[in-house]
């Protein structure tokens, strides 16, 4: 594996341990792909630091444990914008 993958890799793990953001908003923040993010973190992560690795992966599971959550909140307010928007319209 070269260098700079080892280097953006401990640097993105150490991001998530710090801002605790998912990898979809870490990946607009950092300008990869969210592709690129998730398997920086879950395939290379462990092979390069396994200590940052299970650190990562305590995270990472958090997030998809509670992602059900989040999807129906976005519906939530999805519905919740078009009713408002629609009342405006009347």
């Amino acid at each position: 594996m070269h260098e700079q993958i080892r280097r953006r890799c401990v640097r993105l793990g150490k991001l998530l341990i710090e801002t605790k953001l998912t990898v979809r908003a870490l990946a607009n923040a950092t300008g990869y792909s969210k592709s690129t993010v998730h398997k920086d973190l879950t395939e290379r992560l462990p092979n390069v630091d396994p200590g940052l690795s299970k650190q990562v992966a305590e995270i990472l599971a958090y997030h998809k444990s509670i992602r059900h959550l989040r999807g129906g909140e976005a519906t939530r307010q999805k519905w919740k914008n078009e009713n408002v928007a629609q009342k405006a319209d009347v």
